[in-house]
Formats: C-alpha cells, structure tokens, sequence
C-alpha cells in the first residue's frame, strides 16, 4: 500500500461523522407548546437520535398557528438551505380548528408532499390526534363535528403520503385510546400536549423515524424506549 494510500485512509478515518440533518415543518406541537421549555415532538428525536450516537443537525422551522397553506409558503422555501435527510411533517390541527374546506385542505397537502418529494428526503407525516377528546369540546354534536373534520384531515394526508411511499406516524387511534383515561396528556390549557405527552407523541414516531433514517444509509435500533 502507497503512502498516498495511507494517507487517504487515515484521513477518512480521523473525519468527523457527517451528522444527520432533520427538518421539521409544522405548527406549535413541533415547537413544544405546552411543555415549557422541553420542547415538543421535534426536540425529543433529535434528542433520541443523538442518544443513540448519531450526531444531528437540526433545522426546526415549525411556528406555532400554522396550517398547510402557511408551512407552503412560509417554511418550505427555508428547507432548500439546510438539504435535510430527514423531515417530518406535523400539520393539519390548525386547518381543522380553523375549517380549511377539506378539499382545500387535500390540494394543498398534497402539493406539499409532491414538493418533498423532489427534494429526495426521507419524509415522515403525522396523523391529527382526535382533537374532539380535548375538554374544549364541548357538547356531542360539537365532538362528532370535530372528530369528522380530522378524519377528513388525516384520509387526505394518508392518501397523499401512500403516492410517494411516505412513513405514517399514527397519533389519531393512538389518542382515542389513552387521552379518555390519562388528562395529564393535555397542558393547562386543555389542547396542547404537556411533556407527557409530548413524550407520548415521540414515541409513536420513534418507529416510523428508524425506518427512515435507515432508508437513508443509517440503521438505529427499531425498538422505541418507553418514556
């Protein structure tokens, strides 16, 4: 073997790992509303990830009130500057509180992914959890009404996501089944999640994230802590 060769070796040897680069689109529930300063969902993967010994570069471009329509105008055109590897896409409660037209709504999600898409990035998208388990709900004609607008959310992010193999994190069943028997979930304010709860949220993602990042060239370990 050459000295050039050696060199060149030794070289790639002492390189720093090249760090994962995640981008986060979406409203207040990526940037931790509700938890203080523990951040949300965003934070707790990055934090994950670098757990398990990756390093991370993050660009979490959420803000707060956001829906669709804002994350296209507003945050995706920052995503070209960082060339992420990895972005998860939590949007769609604010169209539901807000009554985006659910054919509105399916457009322009569905220009999102396509946008996504062509950047090359492994995409993870979340589910809305059942926001008519929030007390704020109040009555049962209200609950149904709430509980169809994000059902209809979230059949128009699983049909745009299965168009471009995108991952699902599931947090709509996933609520129906431990919010009725664990309040502490919800802040104070009865509609964000706490740090619980944001736990909770990273969990159900965690999955979904190692299957990503492995399709990126980058296995993890599949199994998700519990909190």
């Amino acid at each position: 073997m050459s000295f050039a060769t050696l060199a060149l070796l030794a070289a790639a040897l002492a390189a720093p790992e090249r760090p994962v680069i995640y981008a986060a689109l979406g409203d207040s529930t990526g940037v931790g509303v509700g938890a203080g300063n523990d951040g949300g969902y965003v934070r707790r993967i990055a934090e994950r990830l670098r757990r398990e010994g990756r390093k991370v570069q993050l660009a979490n471009l959420c803000v707060s009130g956001a829906r669709v329509a804002d994350v296209i105008e507003g945050q995706l055109p920052l995503l070209a500057a960082y060339e992420p590897e990895l972005v998860t896409v939590g949007i769609g409660i604010n169209d539901v509180t807000n009554g985006t037209p659910p054919a509105v709504f399916e457009k322009l999600y569905g220009e999102l992914l396509d946008r996504l898409a062509a950047t090359g990035a492994q995409v993870v998208v979340l589910e809305v959890p059942d926001l008519s388990l929030s007390p704020l709900a109040q009555g049962e004609a209200a609950r149904l009404g709430i509980r169809g607008r994000v059902e209809a959310v979230n059949a128009a992010i699983h049909a745009a996501a299965a168009r471009h193999g995108f991952a699902v994190a599931g947090l709509f069943r996933e609520s129906q089944e431990e919010l009725p028997g664990h309040p502490e979930l919800l802040c104070e304010d009865r509609f964000h999640p706490s740090k619980r709860g944001y736990d909770r949220w990273a969990e159900a993602l965690w999955p979904v994230v190692v299957r990503a990042v492995g399709a990126a060239g980058e296995p993890l370990p599949s199994e998700p802590a519990r909190q």
